[in-house]
């Protein structure tokens, strides 16, 4: 069954809009929770999300360039599954703590501030390339999905592997 792109295109539009809007508030709002220990397990999850996240997206490649449509259909759909779990768990988290400055110096400051502003900068991105790649997908046209899908893929990639980087590097300072 095909959907209609041209009905999924406010949904993109607005999500692309609200999800980082969202995140960006979250930063902001005063933290005067109460919060058991449970939620300093978040950062580890996502981490974990994240970096599952990158190697199905690398086997969903592996099947695709196999032909193995069904595998590759099943790992996209898992792979964004995970990821809108994550964004639950990462706004959950931000919502209820403070975020954790980084404690280290010198250049590895300066390398874990790079990784951390192009991981936030593409993380922004990735939300509509991923959601106009699905559409296109779901609206089988293939030819374009393809196309918007080799742009998408290496982003959403870097996205998932920085995120587990940004968390090995901070997590002394948790």
């Amino acid at each position: 069954m095909a959907f209609s792109q041209s009905k999924l295109k406010p949904i993109i539009l607005i999500l692309s809009i609200v999800v980082p809007v969202l995140v960006a508030i979250l930063y902001m709002l005063p933290k005067n929770f109460e919060v058991g220990d449970e939620v300093y397990y978040l950062p580890m999850f996502n981490a974990f999300i994240n970096g599952s996240t990158f190697f199905i997206l690398l086997f969903a490649l592996g099947a695709i360039k196999n032909k193995n449509i069904q595998l590759h259909q099943k790992l996209m759909t898992t792979a964004l599954v995970l990821s809108v779990l994550f964004l639950l768990s990462y706004v959950t988290y931000h919502a209820l703590t403070e975020s954790t400055p980084y404690g280290g110096e010198g250049i590895i400051k300066g390398i874990y501030l790079v990784i951390l502003l192009t991981h936030i900068a593409l993380s922004i991105a990735v939300v509509p390339l991923v959601l106009v790649t699905f559409s296109r997908a779901l609206s089988q046209k293939f030819d374009k999905h393809k196309k918007i899908a080799r742009i998408t893929l290496p982003i959403w990639l870097y996205v998932t592997l920085t995120g587990v980087i940004v968390y090995l590097m901070i997590v002394p300072y948790y």
